[in-house]
């Protein structure tokens, strides 16, 4: 009993050591990110024929944290896929380890493809179609406060659910769950993402079908690489009972 219970604290004290490193990456970056936000403003705005304006002072400061927290979030994730991946080593095996080890990059640039698909084709389309929209009956002026709230409506949810791939090739890998039992879930999953979509776009038909399309393609692209990997951990575990038998 006592061995566990110091077993149990030693995990603890484990995990509360990586969740400093986590925090302390995200300050780090969230400071690199500040110092740089006139930077990132100017970029995000250089397409904008019109400056922004803002109602309050408040407002400067709410676009200088947003701004610094995306930065701080985006270079966070590759730590955080490492801290997490150095604290289930020990219940690994050694080919998983390996093959575990291989995701952290790919979380990484799929967030990063996945703000950019976000920003580049998911922001622009629904952006024109809701000034259009609007047409002669109004002049369209934005503050800074909702235009960048609205691009972080529409990529940051992208960002996140690109992960879904390698995620599920990852639970694959190690046997939690298997592509079958996706294509069982699909309907559920589909309703589910259908949600997020309504959820996450404009409240328009148009906004919801651009972004819940992306998501439903995104699901389809994970269940087959599961598949992969499922697939190769069976040929593997099959290479394994014939050369077990053999000896």
């Amino acid at each position: 009993m006592e061995e566990k219970e110091l077993n149990l604290i030693d995990h603890l004290d484990e995990l509360r050591s990586r969740l400093i490193k986590i925090v302390a990456a995200f300050i780090i970056l969230f400071i690199v990110g500040f110092i740089y936000v006139e930077d990132v403003y100017a970029w995000m705005t250089s397409d904008l024929d019109v400056k922004l304006i803002v109602l309050g002072p408040s407002d400067i400061l709410w676009i200088y944290f947003m701004i610094a927290t995306v930065v701080a979030i985006a270079g966070t994730i590759p730590v955080l896929a490492y801290q997490l991946w150095a604290f289930i080593k020990p219940a690994l095996k050694p080919n998983e380890v390996k093959v575990s080890l291989s995701y952290i990059p790919a979380l990484f640039f799929l967030f990063i493809i996945g703000l950019c698909f976000g920003y580049f084709i998911i922001f622009p389309t629904i952006m024109s179609f809701l000034i259009e929209l609007g047409g002669d009956m109004m002049v369209t002026n934005f503050t800074a406060e909702k235009y960048f709230r609205f691009i972080m409506t529409t990529t940051i949810p992208f960002g996140i659910l690109f992960e879904l791939p390698v995620v599920l090739m990852f639970l694959t890998s190690l046997g939690i769950i298997n592509p079958y039992v996706l294509q069982k879930i699909r309907k559920y999953a589909y309703f589910l993402l259908i949600v997020v979509a309504v959820v996450i776009s404009p409240p328009d038909v148009m906004s919801d079908f651009l972004v819940a399309v992306p998501l439903l393609f995104l699901y389809e692209i994970s269940v087959n690489l599961s598949k992969i990997v499922y697939k190769r951990k069976l040929k593997k575990q099959q290479k394994w009972e014939a050369e077990f038998e053999e000896a």
